[in-house]
């Protein structure tokens, strides 16, 4: 699974998020870093708001008082076939190497980059984060 701090470059790189039954998020800085949340229509569903922005809701939930967040609120943590396709065309191929794994993408005809690290989940979101970076402007 992601790590918290990775998944929060991705949110400050820019990735947005529009949350789906089955994502993961943490609610960070409350004391529960480590409690992994699962939107479900069930038990966790988001709820959009009338002048825009959406709402975590927590139905049902009797152990602790939390009915809802703002999703800003929230960290997404995405899975590794959700970073695969935020890669799209620019995906290459991903191959396990010694200590890890590496996914390499493109960044235009003649240049490919390879992002590495020790789980595939780690590797998928540093390339993202190579494409997001890419994508930003530079400062005057």
């Amino acid at each position: 699974m992601l790590d918290l701090k990775v998944a929060q470059e991705l949110r400050t790189a820019g990735l947005a998020w529009n949350p789906l039954p089955g994502d993961r998020f943490v609610v960070p800085d409350r004391g529960m870093d480590e409690e992994v949340f699962v939107v479900s229509n069930m038990v966790v569903e988001v709820h959009d708001l009338p002048g825009g922005g959406q709402l975590i809701g927590f139905n049902g939930t009797t152990e602790w008082a939390l009915d809802s967040l703002e999703q800003p609120e929230v960290v997404w943590l995405p899975r590794e076939t959700q970073l695969r396709e935020l890669l799209g065309d620019r995906f290459v191929g991903l191959e396990s190497v010694t200590g890890g794994f590496s996914v390499t993408i493109r960044i235009t005809d003649e240049e490919t980059v390879r992002e590495v690290d020790a789980d595939a989940e780690t590797a998928y979101a540093r390339a993202v984060l190579h494409v997001l970076d890419s994508l930003t402007p530079p400062e005057d």
